[in-house]
């Protein structure tokens, strides 16, 4: 039976969907955006947007019981490819080895950055 959790450590949700959703060990995290759930802003450069995205996603895997630790699967959905290497350069801070397979593509976002991810937490 699936388990739907919200963080308080994230931006509010703009539509109907939970920030997570736990099915045994398997954790589904909704796309996280660069938005700073403190003060509702959007920082400047584009590699601290993509530093306060996955600090949201990385709330998002905490409200579920997880971490990124877990993480085998990761979606990047950036605005402009042309920002492909500093959100690689970024990603590192929040991912080792052996890293979580990954897929990135371009996306008419309203914002520069959303990365989504799937976890797998220990049985």
């Amino acid at each position: 039976m699936a388990h739907a959790t919200d963080s308080p450590n994230t931006p509010p949700k703009s539509g109907p969907y939970s920030h997570a959703v736990r099915t045994g060990n398997v954790v589904f995290l909704s796309g996280q955006g660069p938005v700073d759930p403190a003060s509702g802003t959007i920082a400047e450069p584009f590699d601290e947007q993509v530093r306060q995205t996955l600090r949201n996603l990385s709330a998002a895997a905490e409200s579920a019981g997880g971490s990124l630790a877990n993480a085998v699967r990761v979606g990047v959905f950036l605005r402009d490819l042309a920002n492909f290497p500093a959100m690689n350069e970024v990603y590192r801070e929040f991912f080792s080895e052996p890293y979580p397979a990954r897929t990135t593509i371009q996306s008419e976002l309203r914002i520069e950055v959303e990365i989504d991810a799937v976890l797998e937490l220990p049985a």
